[in-house]
């Protein structure tokens, strides 16, 4: 079953609310001014990234900007795309893309280099692979070029892409760092153009030169955003998003309670907040950003308020456990077929009670707003979810 009060503090911890603030980067609860998309990226570490035009709408609704601020954020080499974490794809500030996936993909990446023999991909081919991906970007106009344009250059080298080789060569150059997903190329939102990780992500930005290799403190970094911008969670909230075990995560958590004022620790139930020293003892511990409650409190109401959220946005996919938020008799339906598609979630009263899609165009050409209710939605909801509607920031 759902978990409002548990919901009610994530939805405000994430900032998608009116008067919330994110967790890093701008003062938690504060609204004296609006964080910039960079910040929303670095604040959140990683964004869930799967489906593009989604990311920069959540980006978008969390900066209070529009999808194509996101975007210029994009163009400038503030927010890059990455495969950091279980071997998908993210957004990042470009300044985390490389110590994070450092840090979380090795497991990924080796099971990738073991499914090579399927694909029919040889260690040779690898090597000349990066060879070409490195003179075709080098050679550009431009600092990076379309993934078309990548996969043209290995079919003339005699590297074949169809089968999914294609795929798996990017992904792994692109998870390694040699490589990275940059601007947005010229058929708009749709696709990034490629870069050299080591011409568009900045210098002294690995694991080596942030955190001299240190994998308890960089994970204790990771953790105290993943707990700021998500809280209330527990540790096996975070091992799920990152696949880090729960042996390094102990130790980086008592790091980040040493170094940071910022967090709280204690169990959020369906009564709301108790401290660590109340708990039960059987209680797992979850962990939020100070002061979290109070911001609660101070949004109030309006914490219920309708929102239409993106497809795989963070709301949804930022935790193991989606009932928290999503009734128990419509979770399957999130996930049609089980086949990985998230869908756009219409939540009110600190749940989920639809799924969204824009429709065919109107005759004024605009595209309208297509509902898909779980019950009965009164006509002052439809018509708030309209206004929700008129004012997301799609990507153009």
């Amino acid at each position: 079953m759902t978990n409002r009060p548990l919901a009610r503090a994530r939805l405000v911890a994430q900032g998608i609310v009116a008067g919330a603030g994110i967790g890093s980067g701008t003062t938690p609860g504060s609204t004296s001014r609006n964080p910039t998309p960079h910040e929303v990226a670095r604040a959140f570490a990683a964004l869930q990234g799967q489906d593009l035009p989604g990311v920069l709408s959540s980006i978008a609704l969390r900066a209070g900007t529009s999808a194509q601020t996101v975007v210029d954020a994009f163009n400038r080499g503030e927010i890059v795309r990455a495969y950091p974490m279980r071997g998908t794809v993210f957004a990042l500030a470009a300044e985390d893309a490389l110590w994070i996936s450092q840090l979380c993909n090795a497991a990924p990446v080796r099971a990738a280099i073991n499914r090579r023999g399927q694909l029919g991909l040889e260690n040779h081919h690898v090597a000349t692979a990066a060879e070409v991906l490195e003179r075709t970007i080098t050679e550009a106009p431009t600092p990076g070029v379309p993934r078309s344009q990548v996969l043209a250059a290995w079919n003339a080298a005699g590297i074949a892409t169809d089968g999914g080789r294609g795929y798996h060569l990017l992904v792994h150059f692109i998870s390694t760092g040699h490589a990275i997903y940059g601007t947005l190329s010229t058929d708009g939102h749709r696709d990034h153009d490629v870069m050299l990780g080591a011409q568009w992500l900045p210098a002294g930005s690995d694991l080596a030169s942030r955190f001299n290799d240190d994998e308890v403190a960089a994970t204790a970094e990771l953790l105290h955003r993943y707990v700021l911008t998500r809280g209330p969670l527990t540790l096996r909230d975070a091992a799920w998003w990152t696949k880090l075990p729960l042996r390094l995560l102990r130790p980086a958590a008592e790091q980040m309670l040493a170094e940071h004022d910022d967090v709280e620790i204690g169990t959020w139930t369906n009564a709301g907040p108790t401290s660590a020293a109340s708990a039960h003892r059987d209680d797992e511990p979850q962990y939020w950003r100070a002061g979290l409650p109070e911001e609660v409190a101070t949004v109030g109401r309006r914490v219920d308020a309708p929102l239409l959220l993106p497809a795989f946005d963070e709301v949804i996919l930022g935790y193991p456990d989606r009932m928290y938020i999503v009734p128990e008799a419509h979770h399957e339906a999130l996930v049609p077929g089980n086949n990985g598609v998230f869908r756009s979630a219409a939540v009110a009263g600190a749940q989920v009670i639809g799924f969204w899609k824009r429709g065919p165009s109107a005759a004024s050409g605009v595209r309208r707003f297509v509902h898909e209710p779980f019950g009965t939605v009164s006509a002052s909801r439809a018509a708030q979810l309209e206004s929700r509607y008129a004012a997301f920031p799609f990507p153009r």
